[in-house]
């Protein structure tokens, strides 16, 4: 299985346009010349977004390759990640249908999308295995304790195969109702940072807003990885708008160096 890099850049998400900031790419041109740019700041990897001709957010696995193709041949040891969220436009089994049709080295699936209830469960169990067999390394997303505690059910129940986890957990949300807070990071990955019952984790933090800096941090400090970028936050610790993705990046790579 392949490892996760300590500094992924999420350059554009599903929703914003460059009505929220002129620098999110969204094009693969674009997404590409982000890639290099966080590349040169420090960042190891991408968890990649692609739009329709009208900048919707889209699971199209040819745009996908596209995109994948370009970065792999910009920068052949970049971790390229593929996202297989719904953002509301996606049903699970057109997330299913993108893992079998592209086949991707890594792409990550929340949970309360690909399984939210037990009719999704036999069809989500398949492709679980296949992934797991097919040498699709799937990030499971889990956005609450209550979320990660169902996830941990199912690796033990054996309905997602395998023994060691690439995890993506997410703190705060998109529409600030639940705010990133560093000391919520502890208690949130507990199960991650101390695994029971033979399993073990790579795991990754996200955080939003001003706060996002400060939470990845943290998440070094308790052995976690950091997610950052334009998806999940467009500001600086200090409260000023970054000038583009290198620039979140450049931020927490001078703080952890610093520290």
């Amino acid at each position: 299985m392949l490892n996760l890099p300590k500094i992924m850049v999420a350059p554009n998400g599903a929703r914003r346009t460059q009505a929220d900031h002129p620098k999110l790419p969204v094009t693969i041109d674009e997404t590409v010349e982000t890639c290099i740019a966080c590349a040169g700041e420090g960042a190891t990897g991408a968890h990649l977004h692609v739009r329709d001709d009208a900048g919707i957010h889209s699971l199209d696995a040819d745009r996908y390759a596209r995109l994948l193709e370009k970065i792999d041949t910009a920068l052949p040891d970049f971790f390229a990640q593929i996202t297989s969220e719904s953002a509301g436009l996606y049903t699970a089994a057109d997330q299913r249908d993108l893992i079998h049709a592209l086949k991707p080295r890594s792409i990550s699936v929340a949970l309360r999308e690909f399984l939210p209830d037990t009719a999704t469960q036999s069809a989500a169990k398949d492709c679980y295995h296949w992934a797991h067999e097919n040498g699709v390394t799937i990030q499971h997303i889990c956005y609450s304790r209550d979320e990660l505690d169902r996830l941990l059910g199912f690796m033990n129940d054996g309905i997602i195969p395998g023994t060691h986890h690439h995890v993506q957990l997410v703190l705060g949300s998109y529409d600030g109702t639940k705010i990133s807070r560093p000391e919520d990071i502890a208690s949130f990955a507990a199960p991650l940072i101390t695994p029971t019952g033979g399993a073990s984790f790579d795991w990754m933090m996200c955080a939003f807003g001003t706060a996002e800096t400060d939470c990845l941090l943290r998440t070094f400090e308790l052995g976690g990885k950091a997610r950052i970028g334009f998806e999940n936050s467009l500001w600086n610790a200090d409260g000023s708008g970054a000038k583009n993705n290198a620039e979140r990046v450049r931020e927490l790579v001078s703080r952890m160096t610093a520290n």
